[in-house]
């Protein structure tokens, strides 16, 4: 069943590319935390979203 989560979910940024596991979704690997804050914070501006993290290493960018 496809609940429509996926969605909502704009990108991944992540620093530790084991925890992500494929997915329609646009992953961005950071070589460090300050890249992958970085990087979140630009895609979330770009596409208005809002940056979570997972605190395993992942941030997501989801719109609302």
């Amino acid at each position: 069943m496809d609940v429509g989560i996926k969605d909502n979910i704009l990108a991944i940024i992540t620093i530790n590319e084991k925890v992500v596991s494929g997915g329609s979704v646009p992953t961005f690997y950071a070589k460090d935390v300050e890249e992958q804050k970085k990087v979140a914070l630009t895609i979330s501006k770009i596409t208005t979203g809002m940056v979570h993290d997972l605190e395993n290493g992942c941030l997501v960018v989801v719109r609302h």
